[in-house]
Formats: C-alpha cells, sequence, structure tokens
C-alpha cells in the first residue's frame, strides 16, 4: 500500500511545492517512486491553477530539481486520502487542524510540521521567502532537503 503525504504551505507556490518536488525527486533516487503518492496544497486559494513561484523554481531548478506542480487548495477530501499531511509554519498547521476537526476520525490523516523532521530542533517553522531576497529560497531549500531526508528514514516503506 502507498504512503500518500501532501505538504501544504499559505499559498502553494513556494514552499510546499518545492518539498514535493524534493520528496519526489529523492524518492526517484531510492527507486522508492512507486510506493508513494506526494502532493502539494495550499490553505489559501489566490494562486490556483499557477505555478510554483519563478525565483523557487529557478533555486530548485539549480539543484536540478524540476517544480512541475501547479498551485491548489486543500480540500476536506485530503484528508481522507492522504496518510501525513505536513505543514510549513504554525499558521499553516492550525488552518489544517481547523479544517480537519469535524471529520470523521477514520477519516483524519496525521497533521503535523514538516520540521519536527528537522536536525535543527531551535528551527520550528520554514520561513515563507516569497517576500524576501533570493537568499529566501535557497535557506528554505536547505532546510526541506534536510527535513526530507529525515522523513524518508522514517516512513521509508520496505
Amino acid at each position: 500500500m502507498k504512503k500518500r503525504i501532501l505538504f501544504v504551505c499559505l499559498g502553494n507556490i513556494c514552499r510546499s511545492p518545492a518539498a514535493e518536488a524534493i520528496l519526489l525527486y529523492k524518492l526517484k533516487e531510492l527507486k522508492l517512486l512507486d510506493q508513494f503518492e506526494v502532493d502539494s496544497a495550499g490553505t489559501g486559494n489566490w494562486h490556483v491553477g499557477k505555478m510554483a513561484d519563478s525565483r523557487m523554481r529557478e533555486a530548485a531548478l539549480n539543484r536540478g530539481i524540476n517544480i512541475k506542480s501547479r498551485a491548489r487548495q486543500i480540500s476536506l477530501d485530503d484528508f481522507k486520502n492522504f496518510d501525513l499531511i505536513l505543514t510549513m509554519d504554525n499558521a499553516n498547521l492550525e488552518h489544517v487542524k481547523s479544517l480537519s476537526k469535524d471529520l470523521d476520525p477514520r477519516f483524519k490523516a496525521k497533521i503535523k510540521p514538516l520540521l519536527e523532521y528537522a536536525i535543527d530542533k531551535d528551527i520550528i517553522e520554514v520561513p515563507d521567502p516569497y517576500y524576501g531576497g533570493d537568499n529566501g529560497f535557497d535557506l528554505v531549500l536547505d532546510l526541506l532537503d534536510v527535513s526530507i531526508d529525515e522523513l524518508i528514514r522514517d516512513i521509508k516503506v520496505d
């Protein structure tokens, strides 16, 4: 049975699509792609249908990672279609938990911050690089890269 993972940020154009692309890249390298379903979504609907931010796509491509997804908003169906929903910051975490509170417990995905998998426990949120400089995108990619390595170690299907 496939492990189903959804990454969530605010607009689904920077952090969560980058996390999705990094996980897919790493799973492909490990020849585990067929054991996972990976997607991303935003809590807001402002960017639905759009490609990821061009600065994030460029920063990821500089690392050999191609972000192909288009933005979408998280839906109630996601709580029954995914096993694990990983959020980028505390506001995303609270929003996602709020959406799920009235759902039947049988349909609730496990919800937690992605950075629970981070090695540096002093950093608790993936910063939103949207309004910052270009180096913010590299910082986000660095945080995602290390956290996703730990995520894979934790959930790897044998």
